[in-house]
């Protein structure tokens, strides 16, 4: 009996690391080992990077709120000290957009946490 191998799942299974390696540079879009090596290197990145991407984000607002509230003369740990002692219900990405784009409110935030 002859030896069966499944071509058509074979095939299909490389057909589709080849499409997800579109775009890349020389070899590695269309030669199916180096390809595969770059897709699954390429899926880890993705993956790490999702996380990643929030804690830069967090970083950035930390920034933002930082200088602003450097402005009207009070540092962050304390701001932000105020702002849960107060009890004021917003998060950091809604204080650094005030901050960046809304300074009165922001500063009438300042004012109401000193």
């Amino acid at each position: 009996m002859p030896r069966s191998v499944n071509a058509v799942a074979s095939r299909a299974r490389r057909k589709k690391v080849i499409k997800q390696a579109k775009g890349y540079f020389g070899r590695r879009k269309n030669v199916w080992t180096i390809a595969k090596n770059a897709v699954e290197k390429a899926m880890l990145y993705a993956y790490r990077d999702r996380k990643n991407k929030k804690r830069t984000f967090r970083s950035l607002w930390i920034t933002r709120i930082n200088a602003g509230a450097r402005q009207h003369g009070i540092s962050y740990s304390q701001f932000m000290g105020g702002v849960k002692a107060n009890g004021i219900e917003l998060n950091r990405k809604v204080l650094a957009d005030l901050a960046m784009n809304h300074p009165e409110a922001f500063k009438a935030i300042v004012e109401k946490v000193k």
